[in-house]
């Protein structure tokens, strides 16, 4: 992280809990486009915490970058498929496609760029840092980031008004709610879906600023 160690290692700490909590909900999904987009977010959430890792304790390069490249390429295609196949929300696809395009442009730029004297990254920037990334591109991706963070928090995350008798809880059933077996159910909770989306945009635009 381009500052102290503790800032990637909080980063780390985020992402891999949100990783595990997508886990968790692809593990009580049945099959189909809601375990497919927790699978994706899983994925997301663990390469962001790799990616985050301080330099200090492991320098992914040069193997490290094309690895995530390659990884994150792929994810971002397959984010667009199921939206022919499935007729899942566009909007949901496309932003999985842009989060992982988002890594594979992260993961390019520290191949490029990335420190002078052994320190950097999300987690790989030190004082003698070598810029990395295309400026006019890496502030687009914060405003989308930006923008999503501060959506999802309004929108989603603020309870709107009741509607028709039914209050905010009224999405658990669509995310599983109290139907499902006890074990489950809190792991399919859309708020605390919702939540961990809101973290993986924050964790994003944090290393983004990094570049």
């Amino acid at each position: 992280m381009h500052g102290p160690p503790l800032t990637g290692w909080l980063l780390v700490a985020l992402c891999a809990a949100t990783g595990s909590y997508c886990l968790l909900r692809m593990r009580g999904e049945p099959p189909g486009r809601l375990r497919r987009a927790a699978g994706a977010e899983a994925l997301m959430g663990w390469g962001m915490a790799v990616m985050a890792v301080p330099a200090a304790a492991l320098d992914p390069r040069p193997w490290g970058p094309p690895l995530l490249a390659a990884v994150f390429g792929v994810a971002a295609v397959r984010a667009l498929l199921p939206a022919r196949r499935d007729g899942g929300p566009l909007g949901h696809h496309l932003h999985h496609a842009v989060g992982a395009s988002a890594m594979v442009y992260m993961a390019l730029a520290m191949a490029v760029g990335g420190p002078a004297g052994g320190h950097g990254h999300a987690g790989h920037a030190g004082q003698d840092r070598v810029p990395g990334g295309v400026p006019p591109l890496t502030g687009a991706l914060l405003v989308y980031f930006a923008a999503y963070v501060v959506w999802s928090a309004t929108r989603r995350l603020v309870p709107a008004a009741p509607s028709g008798g039914a209050g905010p809880g009224s999405e658990a059933g669509s995310g599983g709610g109290a139907g499902d077996p006890g074990g489950l159910a809190w792991s399919r909770r859309p708020e605390l879906a919702e939540a961990c989306r809101l973290s993986m945009g924050i964790g994003m635009f944090a290393m983004l600023l990094t570049l």
